[in-house]
């Protein structure tokens, strides 16, 4: 448009609105505040009048069709409650009260919905993409449940852009044994759907997921091939050696570490085998002592020599850990536990945690132990190191602390897993359970549920804070069954206070536990909702 065209006789549009910034006191020149305003009103039509019309924006490509089955109308509902109510935590101030917390039935509702195989509906998109956006834990199942219409809006919104770097259950999916569809959406295929697209491969067949890797191994990124080699993973078996020792030369530190630990995870391997070797070069049965006088000496390595550190001993230590004691721990946790009965005099695991060892390594290799243990999921060698649940933590040969007692739980089935914690509980209480709690299966066992409710019951009746207490009430309302609900009424009432108990207890656990039982009627409301 042109300066002329821009003008009239009190002056230009820049002019124009600088006076009515500045006020037509302040800039007399513009004349009466009437005249500024006909002026402004004669300017805004020429400057619309005058601008050409933009090209229409390309239309989004339509949404992909989605063939899982639509939620009943009561669990829809549900839904966009939940979603709704999603920020009230945010806002509680504190103390949460009576009433159940929404926020944290989200996960427990999505979980449900997907062993259902429902999809999302429509309207709550939108919503279930801001959850997912406000919350990282939320965002695997939150994804899987939007499906490939989710993938498609993501597409349309910068701020939901995380939905298409990573999550599963994202993309539309060809059937794994579609060769050609497989091949076509690994080669151009975002980096979420790939990540989804290999899962679903190695799932079906192991073999062809591992060849599929290999053909865009070299051109992948260091922290994709991360992430794609941790996939192998899943039906990890000898087949994969050799792709796994050529991934022991790459260039990725991170890489090259996630190789050998896979390559550990298999007894078998060479990798395992020169592991063993150097680890039975350190650690050895000595004789020495008075009367049957067994124990375990040990001679950590002198050096981490350029072999080791090409099946993956990381060289430096960390800060405060010494440089002996680092390496040797790594060597321990890679050599395969079944050769140690060979090593130490034919005696069982459990025989060889008992024996003292010498110099104070008794420690540092109890813990490589551990880790072992759970990095090749041996259940003889976790009972081993785990002891008796009435054995105070790190108080029994090879148990160190609550959170190596937690990995190994989970290399139990999930029935045993559950009798050791309910033990634990009986013995020590609920102030050292949390971790352990977090690793048994949902919901808990009768067993477990009743080992958790006395505990807490004793606790109240001790006279302290629920708060004292609130992870594990947290777990209560998530974990235990809503069968449970009717057996919990009597807690709900507010007890007698007793003489030298803290004032108000009574009333704050009448509250909780009002609160847990409101929250497991809820639960098994949104399992019925959802035809479960």
């Amino acid at each position: 448009m042109s300066a002329a065209a821009t003008r009239t006789g009190g002056g230009s549009w820049e002019e124009l609105v600088t006076a009515a910034l500045l006020g037509t006191e302040r800039r007399p020149a513009a004349g009466e505040p009437a005249a500024l305003l006909d002026e402004a009103a004669l300017h805004t039509v020429r400057r619309r009048a005058g601008l050409l019309p933009a090209p229409a924006p390309v239309r989004p490509e339509k949404a992909p069709e989605d063939g899982r089955p639509e939620l009943p109308e009561a669990a829809r509902r549900r839904l966009g409650q939940l979603l709704a109510d999603r920020s009230a935590a945010a806002h509680s101030g504190g103390r949460r009260g009576a009433a159940p917390d929404l926020a944290e039935l989200l996960p427990q509702w999505l979980s449900a919905a997907a062993e259902r195989g429902f999809k999302a509906p429509p309207s709550l998109l939108p919503a279930l993409l801001d959850a997912a956006r406000a919350r990282t834990d939320l965002r695997p199942q939150a994804l899987a449940f939007a499906g490939p219409r989710g993938t498609w809006l993501a597409r349309l919104n910068p701020e939901w852009r995380f939905a298409l770097r990573g999550g599963s259950g994202s993309a539309v999916l060809p059937e794994a044994s579609d060769t050609e569809a497989v091949r076509r959406l690994w080669e151009e295929g975002l980096f979420a759907e790939r990540v989804a697209l290999l899962a679903a491969v190695r799932a079906y067949e192991p073999g062809a997921a591992r060849e599929l890797l290999a053909t865009t191994w070299a051109a992948e990124r260091a922290e994709d091939r991360l992430m794609f080699l941790d996939s192998l993973r899943t039906g990890l078996g000898g087949e994969d050696e050799p792709f796994l020792e050529r991934a022991l030369a790459d260039r990725s530190r991170n890489v090259r570490a996630t190789a050998a630990e896979l390559l550990s995870a298999l007894p078998a391997s060479a990798l395992a085998g020169r592991m063993a070797a150097r680890a039975a070069s350190c650690v050895a049965l000595d004789r020495s002592g008075d009367g049957d006088g067994a124990r375990i000496a040990v001679e950590a390595p002198h050096e981490c020599d350029a072999g080791m550190q090409r099946d993956g001993v990381a060289p430096k230590p960390p800060t405060g850990r010494g440089e002996r004691s680092w390496w040797l721990g790594q060597l321990v946790e890679a050599a395969p536990l079944g050769g140690w009965a060979g090593r130490l005099g034919g005696r069982s695991a459990r025989e060889i945690v008992a024996l003292p060892v010498a110099d104070d390594w008794g420690d540092e290799l109890h813990a490589a132990w551990c880790r072992a243990a759970v990095r090749q999921g041996d259940a003889e060698w976790a009972r081993a190191l785990l002891g008796t649940p009435s054995a105070p933590p790190g108080g029994n040969a090879g148990t160190v602390s609550l959170a190596e007692r937690a990995k190994l739980l989970s290399t139990l089935p999930e029935g045993e897993r559950a009798e050791w914690v309910a033990a634990f509980i009986a013995a020590h209480g609920l102030s050292e359970a949390f971790q352990l709690l977090g690793v048994c299966l949902v919901p808990w066992s009768a067993g477990l549920g009743r080992a958790v409710v006395d505990a807490l019951e004793i606790a109240r009746d001790a006279g302290s804070y629920p708060w004292s207490f609130s992870g594990v009430m947290g777990l209560a309302e998530r974990c235990l069954s809503p069968s449970e609900a009717g057996r919990l009424d009597a807690l709900t009432a507010v007890p007698v206070e007793e003489e030298g108990a803290s004032p108000g207890a009574g009333g704050y656990w009448a509250e909780a536990f009002q609160r847990l039982v409101g929250t497991l009627r809820l639960r098994g409301a949104m399992r019925a909702e959802l035809g479960g």
